[in-house]
């Protein structure tokens, strides 16, 4: 698929960022677990905060195509550091469609601005997969509370306060968000009361829980949130009651585009540096990549790489134009996979040395494997596949 000049640009500049800033702690900051902070000052300064804030923000509001690019681009340097950008985007997108003008106006260019961090709070301890099964409860605590309908007191957002009690968990950006994007029962046995809710990170009683350590994504601060009697103003709530989840698949329909594209970018870098290497590498009189055991490795390896990428893209010009999980679904499942098979073949090929962290294709092998799970796992992507095939 060919790129205008303006994507072209914008992947060009991506690029060049990559190889001068993303790329060149990426070991220390895997082995430290600790996100490279003045990486995200890089992508403000180029305003990539703001991929999806409206221009009147100060955003760039890209199309879903150039924010794919984005997301392959920087997940070839380092996949956290694209991680960590996704999420800040999807937080950013939940208050640009479901946000009144007044929380536009008070987050969104401060967020363009890199800071807050952005937040995505849907699963929990006991409901990953399917998040209807959450137990975070926001209770509307106002006093039309006791003599109105629950549907008739969420009417007005901005009369009392909603009191949060839970716990969330796998949080992306955990302990650098200033501003958490939360989805909480109202009603904690009713599964259709999910509703949406924007909640500072500096609010009384929300706590910081455990931080993951990770297999792979080492650098990107995964954590619990804990929520003990948070108090918002009831303006704070972002969606109707219980249309939460809706909203929180909508939203994540992007976001698995921009996953499927980071697989891309990792399974790039693996692919690239696997090249070089069988390149390089001499045994039996010759460069490996001359033996027909790694030359077909390298072939099944390009296709996979392509593949994954025109499916990715094909679903990013798809979601521009609407809401289509089922494209997004299968752009994620196959470049999610690939991009394991991918990384694991680079280990291969490179042998012993592979194995070590003296090549950055351990890391990749290691960082692969997330995509599968993040944002839905291939399992859950293959139950959107096939439920459209029912209709």
């Amino acid at each position: 698929m060919e790129l205008t000049d303006e994507q072209e640009l914008i992947q060009n500049t991506v690029q060049e960022f990559v190889a001068n800033e993303v790329a060149v702690d990426v070991d220390e900051a895997d082995a430290n677990q600790a996100f490279p902070e003045d990486v995200w000052d890089g992508l403000a300064e180029l305003d990539l905060t703001g991929l999806t804030v409206p221009e009147e923000y100060g955003g760039l509001d890209v199309d879903m195509l150039t924010y794919s690019i984005v997301n392959e681009e920087l997940a070839y340097g380092h996949l956290a550091v694209a991680t960590a950008l996704s999420v800040h985007c999807l937080a950013t997108s939940c208050i640009r469609q479901f946000g009144s003008e007044a929380h536009k106006e008070k987050w969104l260019p401060e967020m363009v601005s890199g800071r807050p961090v952005g937040a995505f709070a849907l699963s929990e301890p006991g409901a990953g997969s399917n998040p209807a099964e959450m137990t975070t409860e926001a209770r509307l605590d106002s006093a039309e509370e006791s003599s109105a309908a629950p549907r008739e007191v969420e009417a007005s957002r901005e009369d009392g306060e909603y009191v949060i009690n839970g716990k969330k968990q796998w949080i992306t950006n955990g302990e650098r968000a200033g501003v958490v994007i939360l989805f909480a029962k109202t009603d904690r046995d009713d599964p259709d009361s999910v509703t949406q809710f924007l909640v500072p990170k500096d609010v009384e009683g929300l706590e910081v829980g455990k931080k993951e350590d990770k297999l792979g994504l080492r650098a990107s601060d995964t954590t619990t949130l804990i929520f003990d009697d948070v108090r918002i103003p009831a303006e704070n709530r972002l969606t109707e009651v219980g249309r939460g989840l809706k909203a929180a698949f909508s939203i994540l329909t992007g976001g698995r585009v921009a996953i499927a594209s980071q697989a891309v970018g990792v399974a790039q870098a693996a692919f690239d540096d696997s090249v070089a290497y069988a390149n390089d590498r001499e045994q039996f009189g010759k460069p490996i990549i001359e033996h027909q055991a790694i030359g077909h490795k390298l072939a099944d390896m390009q296709t996979d790489v392509q593949a994954s990428r025109l499916l990715t893209r094909d679903a990013a010009r798809k979601n521009e134009n609407g809401v289509d999980p089922v494209s997004a679904a299968m752009a994620k499942y196959f470049a999610s996979e690939a991009a394991v098979d991918v990384a694991n073949e680079a280990v291969q090929i490179h042998g012993g040395y592979g194995y070590t962290k003296d090549f950055d294709v351990e890391r990749y092998y290691r960082d692969a494997k997330i995509t599968t799970i993040y944002e839905g796992t291939s399992e859950i992507q293959k139950k959107i596949i096939a439920r459209d095939l029912t209709r």
